[in-house]
């Protein structure tokens, strides 16, 4: 953590009348900007900061939720490092997107013990294998197919969530920001580990890692948001939604809105996730079809600037995902979006110094420039 601030104590002195007076007159006069000062925040005060989110870490530019590649996102400089967590069996917090091994992104290099019948791990589910058997897996074997950009991390093994706020310790990038998913799969709750033990463990490797008010913390399973709210009702909440998860128009409730039917909100989905206690911001896909773009024959937004607008009403941001295209991207920023979490934060982050915003600072290790 940084080290905290110590004033040296001292006599507070009080102006005399005639220089009370000569401040008084100071302060009539009109304030003068200096061209450094107006050029240290492109975008201006007006503005509020663009939040640019690398998802996974900017899968688009390093192998998926790999130390070297949220390293790599904070020295190209974003505001948000979005990630993704799942509970192993011997209950680790691993980053991890899939709850299922995908052998597109991992493959087998042996069983952890002989004849470990667990093994092959590919294949398996995140919270049915220990920490020791996920990492035989070598899930930087291959460039990620759809991103031929992406830079392999040859061997890369799956990290931990405390690595990766370790990491951003070691980068003493205390104005960064960690959107931290927890992957309960509400609509197969076998498929992951139970609710309660998954928010409970998440919770408690943030809270130990001194970093807490760096976090948000963002689900589909609104339940999930509800209990991490109970447990900590200072953390900033991030309902996410992919529109089919809230169900509108289908008897009852969605498994994935904590009990919240979304046809009592006429399937608004900003009225309905604004009644979440501790939510701070919606993120929605950002369209339809998802991975739609501007000028595509039928495509159309979701995050709109009708969304934007409701929501800022409400005294919440809309951060939608996952955006890669840059025209769509302009379009989405043109609309009043607050960010976007992007494979590429590389590529939004040229958009935003083209059109003159505010640009998030990079860090580097502790100690080197």
């Amino acid at each position: 953590m940084p080290p905290p601030v110590r004033h040296p104590s001292r006599r507070v002195r009080h102006p005399s009348p005639p220089v009370r007076s000569l401040l008084a007159g100071l302060a009539l006069l009109p304030v003068l900007v200096s061209p450094v000062a107006a050029q240290a925040a492109p975008g201006g005060p007006a503005r509020a900061r663009f939040d640019l989110q690398a998802h996974r870490g900017g899968i688009g530019m390093t192998t998926e939720e790999s130390l070297e590649g949220f390293g790599k996102a904070l020295r190209l400089g974003v505001s948000t490092l979005e990630l993704d967590t799942h509970v192993t069996k011997d209950l680790k917090v691993v980053v991890q997107h899939d709850r299922q091994i995908s052998g597109v992104k991992c493959m087998d290099t042996g069983p952890v013990t002989p004849g470990d019948p667990m093994y092959p791990y590919v294949g398996k589910y995140v919270k049915d294998l220990t920490l020791a058997q996920l990492r035989t897996l070598d899930c930087g074997y291959r460039q990620l197919p759809g991103f031929p950009e992406q830079e392999v991390v040859k061997g890369f093994r799956m990290v931990e969530l405390k690595d990766v706020l370790n990491l951003v310790k070691s980068y003493h990038a205390w104005g960064v920001k960690l959107n931290i998913e927890t992957k309960v799969e509400a609509g197969a709750p076998e498929q992951t580990a139970p609710r309660g033990v998954f928010v409970r463990r998440v919770y408690q490797e943030i809270h130990r890692s001194g970093i807490e008010r760096q976090v948000t913390i963002q689900s589909f399973d609104w339940g999930a948001l509800k209990l991490m709210h109970r447990l900590a009702p200072k953390w900033p909440l991030v309902a996410l939604t992919n529109y089919d998860f809230l169900q509108v128009g289908k008897p009852g409730a969605s498994p994935w809105l904590g009990g919240i039917d979304a046809d009592d909100y006429d399937g608004d989905f900003v009225r309905a996730a604004a009644t979440l206690p501790g939510v701070a911001t919606l993120s929605p896909n950002y369209g339809f079809p998802q991975n739609g773009k501007v000028g595509d024959p039928g495509f159309r937004f979701y995050s709109d600037a009708a969304m934007a607008e409701e929501a800022h009403a409400r005294g919440l941001k809309v951060v939608p995902w996952t955006c890669d295209d840059p025209a769509t991207v302009r379009a989405l920023m043109d609309m009043g979006v607050d960010g976007v979490i992007t494979d590429y934060p590389n590529h939004v982050r040229q958009i935003m110094a083209d059109r003159g915003m505010r640009l998030p600072r990079p860090y580097h290790p502790h100690g080197r420039g």
